[in-house]
């Protein structure tokens, strides 16, 4: 048994064989915008792509040229693509304009939440922490188990009968 005498790892090796710790710094967020004010970002959910701009203004949703309580006219999807706001206390105070395509309409509402969340992000990157503590900057990858063959469904089989 060796005696414990207190020496460090760098006490008891060479100097040049001991690395150099070098310290990363925190990676800082700049403002990204474009001329007009704008910050894009895309938010994917599913099957649905949502291409999202984010600009100063009154509050007012635009989703493929219609108006946000138009295009998404259940309250929950409404509720949905309002919740990055509610959470950095924020409301009114973005215009939201955006084109999104592919799944269906619950798909469709998470994409375009999560490319406002993006987009805020490069608007204000100190609301950064706040979108990404109550995970609307994470992409959710689930989606749909694709059919295998033999089966009606992913995973349902057919009805046995022992007849």
């Amino acid at each position: 048994m060796a005696e414990e005498t207190g020496a460090t790892l760098a006490d008891v090796m060479p100097a040049d064989v001991v690395p150099p710790v070098e310290i990363e710094a925190a990676p800082v967020y700049a403002r990204k915008v474009d001329e007009q004010g704008r910050s894009y970002a895309t938010g994917k959910r599913k099957d649905a792509v949502a291409r999202v701009w984010v600009l100063p203004g009154t509050g007012k949703y635009t989703i493929n040229g219609r108006e946000g309580n138009i295009y998404f006219a259940r309250p929950t999807l409404q509720m949905v693509i309002r919740q990055p706001f509610g959470v950095v206390e924020r409301e009114g105070q973005f215009d939201v304009w955006c084109t999104v395509k592919g799944g269906g309409l619950s798909g469709q509402a998470g994409a375009v939440r999560h490319g406002i969340s993006k987009a805020l992000t490069l608007q204000e990157p100190e609301l950064r922490s706040a979108l990404k503590k109550n995970g609307f900057l994470t992409r959710d990858a689930r989606v749909v188990e694709r059919k295998k063959y033999g089966k009606p469904k992913a995973r349902r089989s057919f009805q046995f009968s022992k007849r």
